[in-house]
């Protein structure tokens, strides 16, 4: 295993991801640092770098350093972007950064921090058309793609930082600042013609750190129970509600707001007003908010070379064969239960009739109903079902991710926690309840079969008849361990699915 850091100097804050590289092109997040600089502030009087700045900033990145030399990183990659690259003392800054600290940055053209972006997006999210917006302090880049090819780029002078900048001082009210910065944004749009002939179905994905204290914001007025950021949608309405009011707030009440960091108060309102052009520009119906940006890119660049000629087929397998690696997971037997729970979803259709949706629970499911023996052996049922609940994996919604958790702690014992799904219960329908029930009877018998691990069993045949349902089981070598074990799931399949099982 190999240890990296990406370090990103943003136009307001730098931050330092310490990445675990693994074999095979997978990687996990370690640790993490952030600190604000404002390196776009004050910029627009005279074009330098102010001297403060430049200060916080040796001191930030001597302290990345220290991280770094302590966690035995084998490589570097540090970049800077817009307030660096539009900085008159752009040479100085970057001299000083690197006599100082020993780091490098280097200055990341519009055209290869677009293209980041979009690897650390196409590669998290399984949305086949979206504008990415990246709202940061000097700028906002935004990036169209179709069916995971990048068709438009474009950086607008719309960062958070300036446009708060460009409206204080000149006695506005909150609201009309908020009101002047949504003009300024329209005039900005109107430049980039390919935006009105986007896909009507395309979707607005929000990249940085506005973005994810928006959704922080939203979930906490909703109560979610999840406080995972990547792939939280934002519904208009939610955004009109939160906006509505925070527009209307001087700075010191915009600092109590719940969700929002008190660092970013003062530009928030600014960035509201971007997201708020933009949605209205072109009548989006919500934002789809990612937890994965330039510094993901740059993850997915280094750990999985193939990604710079062709975004990752399969998202979902790729985060599923992440975290087992990191998992330290038995793959082959993970891999068997996940076909012998399929042999069973279809055998057993026509008593479960449940929607395809339902086939990627079952795969996350059976896949990483061991996961949780890493934490412990005894009661690991209930440890997979926390692991899988904390994993933020990609390409899954959140509510999939949900009954995923809850499919996979039903494979051990059929009876399920009643008080922990009740947390859920504002995200879940019936119907996702049932089909828990019924998909968790299908795992616990597939890993039943497969219980000495060996591969033994290898095709299920299933009869229904009557007020029974007949499976024969077909493999290799000795499996009476096998069916003696996934006669105990006897009692839970008459349960979920009302019929009588014999196995044979």
């Amino acid at each position: 295993m190999e240890k990296i850091a990406i370090i990103d100097v943003g136009s307001n804050s730098a931050r330092l991801v310490i990445v675990d590289v693994l074999e095979g092109g997978y990687f996990q997040v370690e640790d993490q640092l952030k600190e604000t600089l404002r390196l776009a502030q004050d910029m627009e009087e005279d074009g330098f770098i102010q001297p403060a700045r430049i200060a916080q900033t040796v001191k930030t990145i001597k302290m990345f350093s220290r991280l770094c030399e302590t966690n035995h990183i084998s490589k570097i990659y540090a970049y800077a972007t817009e307030a660096v690259r539009k900085a008159k003392n752009q040479r100085g800054f970057l001299d000083e950064i690197e006599s100082c600290t020993g780091i490098k940055l280097k200055v990341l053209e519009p055209e290869e921090e677009a293209r980041l972006v979009y690897q650390g997006v196409i590669n998290s999210l399984d949305i086949p058309r979206g504008l990415i917006v990246d709202i940061g302090g000097g700028s906002a880049k935004f990036i169209y793609y179709n069916r995971k090819n990048l068709l438009q780029y474009a950086t607008l002078p719309l960062g958070a930082v300036v446009l708060t900048d460009m409206v204080k001082n000149k006695g506005l009210s909150p609201f009309e600042r908020t009101q002047a910065i949504e003009k300024y944004v329209i005039e900005q749009l109107d430049t980039l013609p390919w935006l009105k002939e986007m896909a009507p179905d395309t979707k607005l994905i929000g990249v940085g750190g506005s973005f994810r204290n928006l959704g922080k914001i939203a979930r906490m007025l909703k109560k979610y129970p999840l406080s995972m950021a990547h792939n939280y949608e934002v519904s208009n309405k939610d955004f009109s509600g939160i906006y509505g009011n925070i527009r209307n707030l001087e700075l010191d009440s915009t600092m109590k707001i719940k969700g929002l960091s008190s660092v970013r108060a003062d530009i928030f309102p600014a960035a509201l007003a971007v997201m708020s052009g933009i949605m209205s520009y072109n009548g989006f119906e919500g934002i789809t908010m990612s937890g994965c940006g330039l510094r993901e890119g740059a993850m997915f660049r280094y750990a999985v070379p193939s990604t710079n000629e062709k975004p990752i087929n399969d998202v979902l397998g790729h985060s599923l064969y992440s975290l087992l690696n990191f998992s330290n997971a038995n793959i082959e037997h993970a891999e068997h239960v996940y076909e012998l729970s399929m042999q069973l979803y279809k055998q057993l259709k026509v008593l479960h009739k449940l929607p395809r949706q339902y086939v990627k629970v079952l795969r996350v499911a059976s896949l990483l109903h061991d996961t949780g023996t890493r934490i412990k052996y005894y009661e690991h049922h209930i440890h997979s079902r926390y692991v899988i609940l904390n994993s933020n994996l990609y390409g899954i919604s959140h509510k999939d991710l949900i009954c995923a958790a809850f499919v996979a702690s039903l494979h051990r014992k059929g009876d399920i926690d009643i008080a922990e799904l009740n947390k859920y219960k504002g995200v879940l329908t019936e119907e996702d309840v049932d089909a828990i029930f019924k998909l968790g009877v299908i795992v616990r018998i597939a890993e039943s079969l497969d219980r000495s691990m060996s591969n033994a069993v290898q095709v299920i045949l299933c009869d229904v008849l009557g007020d029974s349902v007949i499976m024969k089981v077909e493999g290799e070598g000795d499996y009476s361990l096998e069916i003696k074990d996934a006669i105990t799931c006897v009692p839970d399949f008459k349960k979920a699915y009302k019929k009588n099982l014999q196995i044979l």
